[in-house]
């Protein structure tokens, strides 16, 4: 079933995303038409997430037919904004590192002869 939602990648939202958001959503009990809406997903996308959510204790659904996350569901939050959190702090680390060959590559190197000469210093 995981597979099948790989189909679900809309442009930069992964499936991972579309899951946190729906958990979000069902933070507080709401029915299915609101995560529909909230989760910014067609009535199929929602049946097949749901099937998930609810299969992998995510999500529960009461007798009302209202769905709030679970404590798992609640976990997976957590361990969601932490991967978020390390990955926009590798992101700025490598873009950092980016910049610094860029700068490095403008200081010793030019576009016409290659090499710049670097100016001597006597110790």
């Amino acid at each position: 079933m995981l597979v099948d939602l790989e189909k679900d990648r809309i442009r930069n939202r992964h499936r991972l995303d579309i899951v946190r958001d729906l958990l979000s959503v069902a933070l507080v009990k709401v029915r299915k038409t609101r995560i529909m809406y909230q989760g910014n997903l067609s009535y199929v996308q929602l049946e097949r997430y749901l099937k998930v959510l609810l299969d992998g204790g995510l999500l529960k659904c009461d007798h009302d037919s209202c769905y709030v996350i679970t404590k798992r569901g609640r976990e997976f939050l957590r361990v969601y904004d932490r991967h978020v959190q390390r990955c926009s702090r590798v992101k700025e680390e490598v873009e950092g590192t980016v910049r610094e060959r860029q700068l490095l590559e403008a200081t010793f190197f030019n576009g016409k002869n290659g090499v710049v000469p670097i100016a001597s210093h006597h110790v």
